[in-house]
């Protein structure tokens, strides 16, 4: 028995040493690691101006993480996940569009991983409110001290406020997305944002003009176009640096038409709020004095 065992395994090493090219197989520790392999010259860079453009893997992984199972459109649990954000993101939000930082995308910095109506909604909210307020009072105060000035409330500002803010930050919004899909479909390597997406860069672009808001109050025009220049210029910022590289592969002018009209929708907004709300005309004095009922009567007798 030994000896059939030892001739087996003499015939084992003899074909082993015959063929020396077979393929053999080691097993290893598993507590052994392997080394990095390096990789190519220049991949480094390669990751770096990937990174700068918002091509990584981070926002393959935050886009498919944000294509879970949705519920239906007529449920709450639907519009409850436009409001799924916590205090941080929307101060980190609101520092964003208060503070753009040159070639920096407002949306790949903050909004993408998870877009909200939360702050928008309560911006807009905010800015309706401060707006007519401001309004009020500086009318108040422009024409305090004159004897024939009677100060009466115009509530109706609130209406208004509301009707231009909300409509301003949903409508532009949405003809500015339906613009870029329909670029999209001539050009197919322009950059993509979601409807959601625009309304959230475009509510937070409007956080500045609240405090823009409450200083025109100041009953100076100077100063009240100072202010004006200083908001457009920071939220027009945000838009500008949000949507270039969406329109930037495109033809060139439509490309600098598209930057130069979001641009001037939101002057259009900004000059119309302090020409109505505040530059308003003189409407609110005492009617003149006219003559009583019976002083009336009476000259007609006499007569």
């Amino acid at each position: 028995m030994c000896q059939d065992v030892e001739a087996e395994f003499g015939d084992a090493a003899a074909s082993l040493a015959a063929n020396s090219d077979t393929t053999t197989i080691s097993i290893e520790d598993p507590g052994d690691t392997p080394k990095h392999q390096p990789g190519p010259p220049g991949g480094s860079g390669r990751e770096e101006d990937d990174e700068l453009l918002g091509n990584d893997d981070s926002d393959k992984t935050e886009l498919l993480a944000g294509q879970k199972k949705s519920s239906p459109f007529w449920t709450f649990e639907y519009y409850q996940t436009f409001f799924d954000v916590d205090t941080y993101q929307v101060f980190d939000r609101i520092k964003g569009s208060l503070l753009p930082v040159p070639g920096k995308n407002f949306v790949r910095l903050y909004v993408r991983s998870n877009p909200d109506l939360y702050g928008p909604f309560w911006i807009c909210a905010t800015l309706v409110f401060a707006i007519a307020i401001s309004g009020n009072l500086s009318n108040f105060l422009i024409h305090l001290g004159e004897k024939t000035y009677h100060y009466v409330p115009e509530f109706r500002k609130v209406s208004i406020a509301a009707t231009v803010v909300y409509a301003y930050a949903w409508l532009v919004p949405l003809a500015l997305w339906g613009f870029l899909m329909w670029r999209n479909s001539k050009v197919m390597n322009i950059v993509s944002y979601s409807f959601l997406e625009i309304v959230c860069v475009y509510g937070y672009s409007l956080f500045i003009y609240i405090p823009t808001a409450i200083l025109w109050i100041i009953p100076q025009k100077a100063v009240r176009w100072i202010l004006v220049m200083i908001a457009l210029g920071v939220s027009g910022s945000v838009l500008s640096m949000t949507f270039w590289p969406a329109v930037r592969e495109d033809n060139r002018r439509i490309a600098l038409a598209t930057i130069v009209t979001i641009v001037l929708l939101h002057m259009l907004l900004s000059v119309g709020c302090l020409a109505y709300f505040f530059d308003a005309p003189e409407m609110d004095h005492l009617p003149t004095p006219t003559a009583a009922p019976n002083q009336t009567v009476a000259a007609a007798k006499l007569s």
